[in-house]
């Protein structure tokens, strides 16, 4: 009903100067052919004439323009494209809009393509960046397995947090182009846990943090590479900011496919859980420890966006935090 009542409004809005034109053509009709005192049977035949007429013409215009109108409607979704859903142009001034929004969207195009070299040129230089810096860490750790050294622990957890910022920057550089590198299979939730404990089994030792985890029996749908990325990232900030306890893994009891990893440490500030995903956002915990990016959990809700996953956060200051991912694949296809 809206819609029929707009294209009424905007028809009659575009002929609104013909309109006028008739009415005041009609008017001086009636008075020409009054003052010459002629049979009012005939002046009304002529009028009831030119007024059916003139219905007919106007009812198949406005058909004709709620048709262009709706192709038009249709072209919006699409104009950023292609041009080929816009309709043929009924008249010369709409030919010269569309010989404008030509010009435009080949602009567009022009400016999409310099950007998307230009990212492409720097995506490869870090990618390769980051593959070089990997050869002398490689060589750095194998020399502290070679020799002792009073700060062999000290310099191996220094090499392991750096090995693990050189891995966030190549995941994040991965990212955009997630979608061509995803493999869709089902999976033993337990194999992906372990990976990213196995990772993170020096830094509980160091931090005398216990792990409270049990085998969990549940298979998912996901991509493994990506996801054990995201626990790697979780356990990381759950080790970081525990200074004592445990941390506990395990699934919520109310929803079967949803993982809890749970800390007992410091805490989010309640002014800080909604802005926890946002990139660059370290928090006050982050301004504290002065090494945080702001890139971990923003990576993390990236990524699970696009495995179809969900994740959430409750936190309290000085018990801990809890972080569920829901594990439900419904969406998606296995390979």
């Amino acid at each position: 009903m809206n819609s029929n009542r707009k294209n009424i409004t905007a028809y009659l809005k575009m002929n609104r100067k013909a309109i006028m034109l008739t009415a005041l053509w009609m008017t001086i009709f009636l008075a020409v052919f009054s003052l010459s005192e002629l049979p009012l049977g005939s002046v009304g035949y002529g009028l009831l004439l030119f007024t059916v007429l003139g219905g007919i013409y106007m009812a198949l215009d406005f058909r004709r323009f709620v048709k262009h109108m709706a192709q038009l409607e249709m072209a919006k979704k699409y104009v950023f494209l292609t041009l080929e859903k816009i309709p043929e142009p009924e008249n010369p001034l709409e030919e010269k809009y569309r010989e404008l929004l030509e010009e435009v969207f080949q602009y567009k195009c022009r400016l999409e393509s310099e950007y998307y070299g230009r990212y492409t040129e720097m995506k490869d230089y870090y990618t390769m960046w980051v593959h070089q810096v990997k050869t002398p860490m490689a060589a750095m750790r194998l020399l502290l397995q070679s020799e002792e050294n009073p700060d062999k622990e000290e310099l191996s957890e220094q090499l392991f947090k750096t090995e693990e910022y050189v891995g966030m920057v190549l995941q994040y550089l991965r990212m955009e182009e997630m979608g061509a590198d995803l493999k869709i299979r089902q999976h033993p939730l337990d194999d992906i846990v372990r990976q990213a404990v196995r990772k993170y089994s020096k830094s509980f030792i160091r931090k005398r943090l216990r792990l409270n985890y049990q085998e969990l029996g549940v298979t998912v749908i996901t991509d493994e590479k990506w996801l054990v990325f995201v626990l790697e990232q979780l356990l990381s900030n759950a080790i970081k900011y525990t200074r004592k306890g445990e941390i506990s893994i395990y699934m919520e009891e109310k929803s079967p496919k949803t993982l809890v990893i749970e800390d007992t440490g410091i805490g989010i500030a309640p002014e800080d859980l909604p802005r926890i995903f946002e990139k660059g956002f370290t928090g006050y915990n982050g301004r504290i420890d002065r090494k945080s990016t702001g890139i971990g959990l923003y990576l993390c809700k990236s990524i699970l966006n696009k495995l179809n996953h969900e994740i959430r956060i409750t936190s309290v200051v000085g018990e801990g935090t809890r972080v569920m991912l829901g594990l439900e694949s419904a969406k998606l296809e296995v390979d």
